[in-house]
């Protein structure tokens, strides 16, 4: 895990950086607004202690600037205990903050419960990106396909396809509807486009096309995803 740490107190970032790698995290630091924003923008942190009082460019615009491009979990330092500077500092986008002088065990404390927090909610982003039926595997983020896990190249609208059926297993689409869905109510070309984009599908994705074991068809009425 690796932290920045930015305050112009130069002395306490001494002591936090020695305390958070003898709890085996990597640790970077700076001084002011603007390297950290700088460090931010190259650099894969997993979380940013920050304080409020700087030169160069404060905490709160560093944190708002790093919001710009960043979600990294957020942890400021103030001198300030008024509730209000608390309530700026997390509408700049702070996740949480810390008065000085603190107990350097509740700071790690903090930090951790802030990585923990930041790692679920990152799986569970993960996991949804992911849809999985049976042996097959999409991930709608980065538009790839798996089948027993080798990647297979889909074309747009087959992945459109697939994404549309793993999304709602078990309801029947007819031609009509997947036309509509997929390829826009605006298209006018031929209804067996549909049929031509499932066959290719089956032979992309289903170990055995002949008997499909996921992309079926109602007899009559239209496709549907079976996990």
């Amino acid at each position: 895990m690796k932290i920045l740490v930015v305050d112009d107190e130069k002395l306490l970032v001494k002591g936090i950086k020695f305390n958070l790698e003898n709890e085996g995290f990597q640790v970077d630091t700076a001084y002011d607004g603007e390297t950290a924003v700088e460090l931010a923008r190259t650099e894969n942190y997993d979380l940013i202690l920050l304080d409020v009082m700087m030169p160069k460019l404060d905490g709160l615009g560093a944190c708002m600037q790093i919001r710009e491009f960043s979600t990294v979990p957020i942890i400021m330092l103030t001198a300030k205990s008024e509730d209000m500077d608390k309530i700026i500092g997390l509408e700049c986008g702070a996740d949480d903050y810390i008065t000085k002088p603190f107990n350097i065990l509740e700071l790690k404390a903090r930090i951790r419960a802030l990585i923990r927090r930041s790692v679920m909610n990152n799986q569970v982003q993960e996991s949804n990106a992911r849809i999985t039926g049976g042996n097959i595997v999409i991930d709608t983020d980065r538009r790839t396909a798996e089948r027993d896990g080798e990647f297979i190249e889909l074309t747009s609208k087959e992945f459109d396809l697939v994404e549309l059926l793993m999304k709602n297993p078990g309801r029947v689409y007819s031609r009509d509807n997947l036309l509509d869905l997929v390829w826009g109510k605006e298209y006018n070309g031929d209804i067996r486009t549909v049929d031509v984009h499932v066959h290719r599908i089956r032979d992309k994705l289903e170990r055995n096309p002949a008997e499909p074991e996921h992309i079926m068809t109602k007899w009559g009425v239209g496709y549907y995803f079976k996990a």
